[in-house]
């Protein structure tokens, strides 16, 4: 699809996993997307944030909790 300007645009853009890397459907109903907060030095939130987003099968094994923990240290070593 086209916008006014040419520009070719989707109407819809599949999630993926951040953990498993598999896209999330729309009938994935358990899945969740989650904003980590970035901090300052002073431990005060700067504005900026890291969006990951996990499947409700990893949620459903329990296993949503370890996700996000080393999701967010891989991203801090990034930083």
């Amino acid at each position: 699809m086209q916008n006014d300007q040419g520009i070719t645009v989707d109407l819809y853009i599949p999630r993926k996993c951040a953990w498993t890397h598999k896209l999330i459907t729309a009938k994935d109903h358990a899945s969740v997307q989650i904003n980590i907060g970035h901090l300052n030095e002073e431990g005060v939130y700067n504005g900026q944030f890291t969006t990951f987003a996990l499947t409700g099968k990893v949620r459903g094994m329990g296993e949503g909790d370890a996700a996000i923990d080393n999701l967010w240290k891989k991203k801090q070593a990034e930083l």
